[in-house]
């Protein structure tokens, strides 16, 4: 496993790290799904033990991901394997979950969320706390300012930015001054990373480093999913209604598929390596984040670790999927 520091901070993540939202299990937040199908915590336990043996020391999780289920199965399943949690890098994030305040980002309410997340995930301090999104409204100053003082007390360590759009990152880079950024980014959707865009001129300007979320885009990327029989998810899951899941989308991309395996190897070990491996080469990236539910799962992101694709590899990547 190698390690890329983040920002200016000495924190040093894994490559390939984890990414916590299907441990929440389905779930609904003002009545929209925004949860996945449901997880077996004895799965997720032996998931993690490969991970952690193979290197892995950063997981990201949210206060949002089943409504702090998942923080707190991560602080079980640590435990029960006898790791200490302060021996890994931990990040989660707040916004996306507002209780019963007006705004997510009211400065009682980050006060809060920090707090709770404290508490789930069994810890003193939180190394990486984010703002889950860029919507601050008129919030921002007070919302940073909250972050500030967090920080000033222990309980966070460096602050990150997670956004979906440039303005929000734009907005939010200059007022909150995080290490981090953190958005989508995979080989069919390059907008945050690509040399010369707007969130990529952010991280060099700045110093940042960017963490990839979805870098197999749920699964797409592996070839899991037939066009001609698109997946069925259950309520609650937050794919339900997902265009990319459907027969027109999966039929665009499974020519380019076809023609990654012709070159790499067809096996999902095959296919996650070059998925992953393909954004880990962008300027500023400091690692992939890919879910995970079960043993099976992370030993396929694990093998994007023992493989160094060359620059012609990812001229070919690139090309194909621009196709």
């Amino acid at each position: 496993m190698k390690y890329r520091k983040l920002g200016t901070s000495e924190l040093e993540v894994s490559e390939i790290s984890l990414g916590c939202w299907t441990m929440g299990g389905l779930n609904w937040v003002d009545g929209r799904a925004n949860g996945w199908a449901n997880v077996d915590e004895a799965e997720v336990a032996a998931a993690v033990k490969k991970a952690v043996d193979a290197g892995v020391n950063h997981f990201d999780n949210a206060d949002v991901y089943g409504n702090g289920k998942a923080e707190r199965m991560l602080a079980r399943v640590l435990k029960k394997l006898g790791l200490k949690s302060g021996e890994f890098i931990i990040a989660t994030k707040t916004g996306h979950f507002p209780g019963t305040a007006a705004h997510a980002y009211e400065s009682a309410h980050i006060r809060h969320q920090c707090e709770q997340s404290l508490i789930n995930l069994q810890r003193d301090f939180i190394d990486i706390y984010y703002f889950h999104h860029g919507r601050f409204d008129e919030h921002l100053e007070e919302a940073a300012a909250t972050m500030d003082a967090l920080v000033k007390e222990g309980k966070v360590r460096f602050k990150g930015q997670s956004g979906y759009t440039d303005a929000e990152f734009e907005r939010a880079v200059p007022v909150v001054k995080p290490i981090v950024l953190q958005s989508r980014a995979h080989a069919l959707d390059l907008q945050f990373i690509t040399p010369g865009s707007a969130v990529a001129n952010l991280l060099a300007k700045h110093n940042l480093s960017f963490v990839a979320f979805s870098p197999l885009c749920q699964g797409i990327l592996l070839d899991k999913f037939d066009p001609e029989n698109p997946p069925e998810f259950e309520a609650g899951d937050h794919r339900v209604g997902d265009k990319r899941f459907s027969t027109e989308f999966l039929r665009g991309v499974k020519p380019k598929l076809e023609k990654i395996k012709a070159r790499f190897g067809s096996s999902t070990e095959d296919l996650a390596s070059v998925a992953l491996n393909y954004i880990l080469s962008f300027p500023n990236i400091g690692c992939v984040i890919p879910g995970f539910r079960n043993e099976r799962q992370v030993n396929c992101n694990l093998a994007a670790a023992d493989r160094s694709p060359s620059a012609a590899d990812i001229e070919f990547i690139s090309k194909t999927f621009a196709e």
